[in-house]
């Protein structure tokens, strides 16, 4: 893959395997109600099939078996999530349950599968677009669920506490996963670049975008985490808040990165 569209597939992607991975293998099963999967496991299908769709827009015949299986991927994992919510809809939860996990190891697969696009060794492509996942799938289900507090008054604040905690973890792993690709990658996709924004295609102002954005988001999780000390039950609408302005600040770092992984 390359260009606009295949960057934009990459972080799709990610933050559809990251959404997945939070959303079955924490402990929300057991905490929350079936409503906060309903709501997820759509967010999750959208962004899958979008990824499926930009990487075949952005689909390189240089890179075929990488390309087209990672598609298929994408949109398998699409097409597994509205499965397990037919399954909840038709009260066939364990069923359901055991779908969604095994939908993160699909997850994982298409990553694997994205990560042979890149001019990169593989593996380290993979550690990167899993840190990607973790980075923007503890901002997407976190943002969810400081939603679902509005409408889940009797909810403890331990889901909460727990993705808080999470986003700081994986802010680091993403810091991490930057500058191996600042560090592992060339200048090499200035036709992406400069097509998705002229600043990225400025000798290395990609990675300074996204060092930003990474700080930025650490900085917001550190606030997420002193707002939810609160005991006032406004304290978690004020951690939501914050979670919205990871969300751009993520996402945005996600693409400054993802400039320079594909040919």
């Amino acid at each position: 893959m390359k260009g606009p569209a295949g960057v934009i597939a990459l972080v799709l992607a990610e933050t559809a395997a990251g959404g997945a991975g939070f959303l079955f293998l924490t402990p929300l099963w057991g905490e929350v109600k079936r409503g906060f999967f309903y709501l997820t496991g759509v967010v999750v299908l959208v962004l899958a099939a979008s990824s499926g769709a930009a990487g075949a827009a952005g689909y390189d015949a240089t890179t075929a078996s990488g390309g087209r299986l990672a598609v298929g991927l994408a949109l398998s994992l699409a097409g597994a999530t509205a499965v397990w919510i037919a399954m909840m809809t038709a009260r066939l939860r364990p069923a359901a349950r055991a779908l969604g996990v095994a939908t993160v190891g699909l997850a994982a697969a298409m990553l694997f599968a994205f990560a042979r696009t890149a001019n990169e060794s593989v593996g380290l492509s993979f550690f990167q677009l899993l840190g990607g996942a973790a980075f923007t799938g503890a901002v997407l289900d976190g943002l969810l669920l400081g939603h679902w507090y509005l409408t889940d008054r009797k909810l403890t604040r331990a889901p909460i506490n727990r993705m808080a905690l999470l986003l700081g973890v994986s802010v680091v792993v993403e810091a991490v996963a930057v500058v191996t690709e600042t560090f592992g990658s060339s200048p090499r996709s200035a036709s992406a670049a400069a097509t998705l924004n002229p600043l990225l295609t400025l000798a290395g102002s990609s990675t300074l975008i996204a060092f930003g954005m990474v700080a930025c988001t650490g900085l917001i999780a550190v606030m997420i985490r002193l707002t939810l000390r609160g005991a006032r039950p406004t304290a978690v609408q004020s951690a939501t808040g914050f979670f919205y302005l990871a969300v751009m600040t993520a996402l945005t770092a996600e693409i400054a990165a993802k400039v320079r992984f594909l040919p």
